[in-house]
């Protein structure tokens, strides 16, 4: 996370938030030659203190499961590179702006019995998002193709312990350079580039000081 605290004030309901609307992040756990990362589609509960996904068996972390690990859920947003002409401001440098946020806690592997529970609910937040669309469901494959599919794969859950997020916007400039960057972003670089450019113009509002220290899902 940026070490910038003008660009970590949002609550943990709104970080919560926003990585449950994107439901997919990189899954990082330490292991014997350095971190292991997998990219991964998952569900947030609705209060936030678990999230629940499934690896493949040959997955490296999947190896490292005979015991709960401490794991990482980085989930990313909208970013762009911002160049210091874009201000309209003397004396500014380059950066990257970007939205992401962290989710910390004890990753678990689940009974293979949950499996299916843990494939259903993903397919099913899913698949609800793209309404009027009848949506998918498991019922629809193959029995035997479906159970071959599901013994390659193993459930697991992030217990979410601590959670973090950087909304690096722009907040520490003048208004003026601020929206000269949100205007000169269309002609860019980066990842969902109108995205971020609409919230550097509306600024997601201020939490209020009793919330600055609410940091923890718990």
């Amino acid at each position: 996370m940026h070490p910038n605290p003008v660009f970590r004030g949002r609550p943990a309901s709104a970080n919560l938030d926003f990585a449950r609307q994107r439901s997919f992040g990189q899954l990082s756990v330490n292991g014997s030659f350095g971190p292991f990362a997998a990219h991964v589609p998952f569900v947030l509960s609705d209060d936030g203190r678990e999230a629940v996904l499934h690896l493949t068996r040959s997955n490296p972390i999947t190896r490292l499961m005979d015991q709960s690990l401490p794991a990482l859920l980085s989930v990313s947003g909208p970013d762009a590179y911002v160049s210091p002409d874009w201000y309209g401001l003397p004396d500014q440098a380059p950066t990257w702006n970007y939205v992401a946020v962290h989710m910390r806690g004890a990753l678990e592997r689940l009974p293979d019995d949950q499996l299916e529970s843990v494939l259903d609910r993903l397919s099913e937040s899913f698949e609800t998002r793209l309404a009027p669309k009848t949506p998918w469901t498991a019922s629809k494959m193959e029995p035997e193709l479906r159970a071959r599919l599901m013994r390659s794969i193993v459930p697991m859950r992030l217990v979410v312990e601590d959670v973090d997020g950087t909304w690096k916007l722009a907040q520490n400039k003048p208004d003026e350079g601020r929206l000269g960057v949100a205007d000169a972003l269309k002609d860019g670089f980066g990842h969902e580039v109108a995205e971020l450019s609409a919230l550097m113009r509306q600024l997601p509002e201020d939490p209020p000081e009793e919330m600055d220290s609410e940091q923890q899902a718990s």
